[in-house]
């Protein structure tokens, strides 16, 4: 599962925040920081086990991203940059499950 999200890492930082969710928010989320708060936290997730307070950001973003997903409009291919976002949440989020067992 690790293999998984590094890959999904590396893919992520070769794609370019789609410009036009600058400054946008969809249903109260900013969409600059639910990319950022969860990239953070992927990030942490690769060097090892997340910490408490990180496992629960990544929960509350992870379900945020799912919130806002049937909302973005599908320019500069925020569909499917987001949706990357949310599967590398929930890879971490169950990597971190899985070392916490």
């Amino acid at each position: 599962m690790g293999d998984l999200l590094s890959r999904l890492w590396e893919e992520h930082m070769r794609e370019p925040f789609p410009p036009h969710m600058r400054g946008r928010e969809i249903d109260g989320e900013d969409m600059v920081l639910l990319d950022a708060d969860t990239a953070g936290c992927v990030l942490s997730s690769l060097s090892g086990p997340l910490d408490e307070k990180r496992h629960r950001i990544l929960l509350i973003r992870l379900a945020a991203v799912e919130k806002v997903l049937p909302s973005i409009e599908d320019e500069d291919g925020a569909i499917e940059y987001y949706e990357r976002v949310r599967e590398m949440a929930a890879v971490a989020v169950e990597l971190g499950n899985t070392k916490a067992r």
